[in-house]
């Protein structure tokens, strides 16, 4: 499991290097926030169970930081 916490981490460094050669600053350093976070805990020799709650901690975190963004923050129809 701590292997699949260092993969994650490989692929948000790999779109926060995206993002900032798309000069996307902001979603570039959530991306690499995230990257560190990935690949710190793939290093910690976790149980899985314990891998599985942080997980879903995560999950949690982002569906609720999402939804929020997307009705109070997003301005609908405005794109560049």
């Amino acid at each position: 499991m701590d292997r699949m916490y260092r993969m994650l981490g490989f692929w948000t460094a790999i779109f926060a290097v995206m993002f900032y050669l798309g000069d996307m600053y902001v979603p570039a350093l959530l991306f690499l926030g995230q990257t560190g976070f990935f690949i710190l805990l793939g290093y910690l020799k976790l149980s899985e169970r314990m891998y599985i709650y942080i997980f879903g901690a995560y999950l949690t975190t982002f569906f609720v930081g999402f939804t929020y963004y997307t009705t109070f923050i997003m301005v609908p129809g405005v794109g560049h």
